[in-house]
């Protein structure tokens, strides 16, 4: 168990909690939510004993292992694999033993009992479990043999994160874990995430996956921390209907809901609007249940009218996309008004260079690019965030870009933003990741283009500010193209999904939530124009057989899964009738207390040898499927 108690944390002068209580579990996965500099990153540190409290009590067992991703860039001559396994640093401790015993002439008992410590852990297995991670987190079996120092910084970033996994904890800790992963790497790390047998404390700014792996949710608020029970919608839910019951945090919500009806009810019956006007209707319904939990947020803003909306924007035909080598080809793709798509595609596949090639053709090896003469395209990309100039302000920046605007409207639309009083006269460079993500919005904005081109939009953004991006293109009225891990983003705004993939592109039919089952499946098929497969009958009897006989092993995996979800209930349970702080001072409850006791360890021992048999019932799993 891990518990905070009204602890007080200073930096420097700034107040960071005050009266702050945090209690949390094993199996339990703590979602650790709050506004860029409310504390998360600083919570972790003071766990991790880098920094120390100025009042109350922190009460952590001095045996517990904590694991957490090191935010340096690591440079290495190790192969890939080996530095993933210097995570359990308890097996290289053991391993470096067993060979000064081995190396001795009376090698005696101690041998045999490091030998049988080493079955326990699965020692003699840890190269399998450490290429599982990385085949995971998107490394092919070539990459796992290159020295750390070959791979790029994004890279480097996973195997840092494969090394956090690697180590076997009791409480993982993890600062924006999505941030260097494309989807696929993304739902595999959820499912990986989802069996983490320890405390998992979870800083994210991916609602879906908040959504999708978290129990609880800590919400740090006012130099305070309060818990909710479920997941990130779920406690939207809640704090939706506490900020409702304030009539004007209720009526800028009406306001807002208003704004996208009227959009709605113009276009409705209008052919060339319906679809959008279904999406927003979509969002629309969404948005009463959730709008209220972001009302007090400090960023609004959406996108003018566009001067003008051709119906043509942008074409390529017949063409070819790379740097000096050919990344995608045969593509035929059209932008026109109305268009809202995003584009799909692991890392590496040729999404940006896609995007360079519409933007201002600088990718395009060979075909046609057309580009209608009253298209204004607005381009979003991280690497504009280095564009700003470091010595100037927000108002400077937004002062170019505007052209005949009022100083004072100017700090308005920095103030939707986030920038207000001195900030906004501040220079740039000591501005962080999402500061400068912040401006360079805001300067896309004054652009007022009638075309959308965002490659990775929110990667700096936080949950605040991506719900503001989301709201502000729903709106929108111009036509979108976004790339983004950001599957809440995805879903919200785009109507229709594209894929790149060896090498083409085309459109995707299915649904988002699909994606990664197709790409799992075409690893196995035979490429072509499309993605499609020549005889789709005989694969799909393929895949019948296929399915058959691996629903053995399948059954088992399930099993286990289904046998881990009870005794995690169960474990819950008993963890909550433990806090009830009567148990520890009526003498005649005193029988009971001992009983949940036990009962809670010997779910945890059930549980740790249910979490052994899932993975040896996955890897088998997973062999059998590379077999067939």
């Amino acid at each position: 168990m891990l518990k905070l108690n009204r602890i007080e944390l200073r930096r420097g002068a700034r107040l960071l909690f005050e009266n702050a209580s945090l209690q949390v579990h094993a199996g339990q996965r703590l979602g650790v939510i709050g506004v860029n500099g409310s504390g998360k990153s600083s919570l972790f540190s003071l766990l991790l004993g880098q920094l120390e409290h100025d009042a109350g009590e922190l009460h952590l067992d001095s045996r517990s292992v904590i694991s957490h991703v090191a935010q340096e860039s690591p440079s290495s001559d190790k192969p890939a694999i080996e530095f993933v396994m210097d995570g359990d640093t308890g097996l290289r401790e053991l391993q470096a033993r067993i060979s000064a015993l081995e190396a001795g002439d009376d090698h005696g008992d101690e041998l045999h009992h490091c030998y049988e410590r080493m079955d326990d852990i699965q020692g003699f297995t840890a190269d399998t479990r450490a290429a599982r991670l990385l085949h995971g987190l998107g490394f092919n079996a070539v990459d796992i043999k290159k020295a750390v120092k070959e791979f790029s910084g994004g890279w480097r970033m996973r195997l840092n994160l494969a090394q956090a996994l690697m180590c076997r904890s009791d409480i993982l800790l993890l600062d924006e874990p999505t941030n260097h992963l494309d989807l696929p790497a993304i739902i595999w790390l959820e499912r990986w995430l989802k069996s983490y047998a320890g405390i998992l404390l979870l800083i994210s700014h991916d609602r879906d996956f908040l959504d999708g792996l978290c129990t609880h949710i800590a919400h740090i608020e006012r130099q305070t921390v309060k818990t909710y029970t479920g997941n990130y919608s779920q406690f939207e839910a809640v704090r939706a209907e506490q900020l409702a019951l304030q009539q004007v945090m209720y009526a800028k919500q009406q306001k807002e809901i208003k704004h996208i009806q009227s959009f709605v009810d113009r276009f409705r019956y209008k052919a060339s609007k319906a679809k959008q006007a279904q999406s927003r209707l979509k969002m629309l319904e969404r948005m009463t249940q959730i709008a209220p939990a972001h009302v007090d947020s400090a960023f609004h803003f959406h996108f003018e009218q566009p001067d003008k909306q051709p119906q043509q924007l942008i074409q390529l035909e017949d063409a070819s996309i790379g740097y000096q080598q050919e990344v995608v080809s045969g593509i035929d793709f059209r932008l026109g008004a109305g268009d809202r798509i995003g584009l799909l595609g692991a890392n590496g596949a040729g999404k940006s260079t896609l995007v360079k090639a519409l933007v201002d053709g600088s990718t395009l090896l060979s075909g046609e690019r057309t580009f209608n003469r009253h298209t204004a395209s607005g381009y979003f990309a991280q690497h504009q965030l280095d564009l700003l100039r470091m010595d100037c302000s927000p108002l400077w920046h937004v002062q170019r870009q505007s052209g005949d605007m009022r100083e004072q409207e100017l700090r308005n639309h920095l103030g939707h933003f986030g920038f207000q009083g001195e900030r906004i006269d501040d220079p740039v460079a000591p501005f962080s990741g999402g500061e400068k993500a912040r401006l360079v919005l805001a300067l896309l904005v004054l652009q007022r283009p009638n075309l959308l081109l965002l490659d990775e939009p929110t990667n700096h953004l936080d949950l605040e500010m991506r719900h503001a991006l989301s709201m502000a293109l729903v709106e929108y009225t111009g036509a979108l193209l976004v790339i983004s891990h950001d599957r809440h983003l995805l879903r919200s705004v785009c109507d229709t999904l594209y894929v790149v993939h060896q090498g083409k592109l085309f459109e995707f039919k299915q649904t988002l939530d699909d994606y990664p089952n197709w790409l799992r499946e075409q690893r196995e098929l035979p490429a072509t124009t499309g993605g499609q497969v020549s005889s789709r009958k005989k694969n799909r009897q393929a895949e019948a057989k296929r399915r058959r006989q691996l629903k053995p092993y399948m059954d088992k995996v399930r099993k286990n899964e289904r046998d881990m979800a009870n005794r995690r209930t169960e474990l819950e349970r008993v963890d909550s009738m433990l806090q009830d702080e009567s148990l520890y001072t009526d003498a005649n409850r005193k029988q009971e207390m001992t009983t949940l006791l036990q009962q809670q360890a010997e779910l945890k021992s059930e549980l740790e040898s249910l979490e052994w048999a899932w993975l040896e019932a996955s890897e088998t799993l997973e062999n059998a499927d590379r077999d067939l």
